[in-house]
C-alpha cells in the first residue's frame, strides 16, 4: 500500500514564510522532499535567502521570492515565476498576516479608543492577505485538478479574545472563509481540491512577544492567564504545528476538506 504521508517532490508554496513559525515549517517541507517556495515581503529578503541557503545545504530545494499579498499582479508574476521553475503549486499555506497595536483594545482603553485605520489595516492583511493569494495559487491547482489549501486560522477563530479586536475580525472570518471555499472548490472543480486551515494556540513569536513578555523576560499578566488556560500548561513550539500541516499536506487526509485542526495544548477545548 502506498504511504499516503508521502509528500516528495510536491511544490509548497508559503506566504507569511520568513518569520518565526514560516522558518521552521518551510525546512520542515524541504525535509520531507517538497520543493518549497517561500513568499514574503521585500524586506524580508535577506531573511528568506538565508532559509533558502540552509535548505539548500541539509540537500533540499527552495527558492525565495519578494511579494506582496495584498496586490494581485505580483502574486500572478510569482505564479508564472514558480510554474517556471517547479511546473505546479502543490500544496498552498497561508500564512502572511499579523496585527498592530492601535488595531487592539487595551485595559486601559475602551472601544472609543480604537483606531479605525489601523483595524481596517489588519482585517485587510489577514483576510484579503488570504484571499487573493488564493485566488491566484488555485488557478494552478484547479489545471492539475489537485491541490491543497491550508489556512491559519488563530484561537480567536472560535471565539474573541479581549485586546485584539481587528485580529479577531479576521481570523473569525477565515474560519468562515475555510469552510465556504471547501466546498465552493469541491463542488465545481472536484473533490482533488481541498481547503482546511489550522488553529494555532499561543506560541511565542516577533508578533506577540511584547504583549506576553515584559522587558526583562518575564511572562506578562496576560501570559499567566493564557498558560493557566491551556491544559498543556506551556506555550506551544513552532514544530508543534508541522505534523497537523503535514497531514492536511498529504493524501492521508484526501477525505478531509472544510476542516479547522486546533493545535493548542488543550486551550480551545478546556473550560474550567
Amino acid at each position: 500500500m502506498a504511504d499516503l504521508f508521502d509528500i516528495k517532490g510536491r511544490v509548497v508554496v508559503m506566504t507569511g514564510a520568513c518569520g518565526v513559525l514560516g522558518a521552521t515549517i518551510v525546512k520542515y517541507f524541504a525535509a520531507q522532499g517538497c520543493k518549497v517556495v517561500l513568499l514574503d515581503l521585500d524586506r524580508a529578503a535577506e531573511k528568506g535567502n538565508q532559509l533558502v541557503a540552509e535548505i539548500k545545504a541539509d540537500g533540499g530545494e527552495a527558492m525565495f521570492l519578494p511579494t506582496n499579498v495584498l496586490d494581485q499582479a505580483v502574486l500572478e508574476q510569482n505564479l508564472a515565476d514558480i510554474l517556471a521553475a517547479y511546473g505546479s503549486v502543490d500544496i498552498l499555506l497561508n500564512a502572511a498576516g499579523g496585527n498592530m497595536g492601535p488595531a487592539n483594545v487595551t485595559p486601559e482603553q475602551t472601544i472609543f479608543d480604537l483606531d479605525i485605520d489601523a483595524t481596517r489595516k489588519v482585517i485587510d492583511l489577514n483576510t484579503f492577505g488570504t484571499i487573493i493569494p488564493t485566488k491566484v495559487f488555485a488557478k494552478a491547482m484547479v489545471d492539475q485538478k489537485k491541490g491543497s489549501i491550508i489556512n491559519f486560522c488563530s484561537m480567536s477563530s472560535f471565539r474573541p479574545l479581549t485586546r485584539v479586536a481587528g485580529y479577531g475580525i479576521a481570523k473569525a472570518g477565515m474560519a468562515s472563509w475555510t469552510q465556504w471555499l471547501a466546498g465552493e472548490l469541491a463542488i465545481k472543480f472536484g473533490e482533488g481540491l481541498r481547503v482546511n486551515a489550522i488553529a494555532p494556540g499561543f506560541l511565542l513569536t516577533n508578533q506577540n512577544r511584547t504583549l506576553l513578555t515584559n522587558p526583562d523576560g518575564s511572562l506578562t499578566d496576560r501570559s499567566h492567564k493564557i498558560i493557566g488556560h491551556t491544559p498543556f500548561g506551556r506555550f506551544l513550539e513552532p514544530d508543534e504545528l508541522v505534523g497537523a500541516l503535514h497531514y492536511l499536506a498529504s493524501d492521508a487526509s484526501k477525505g478531509v476538506t472544510g476542516t479547522i485542526v486546533a493545535v493548542d495544548g488543550g486551550f480551545n477545548s478546556f473550560t474550567i
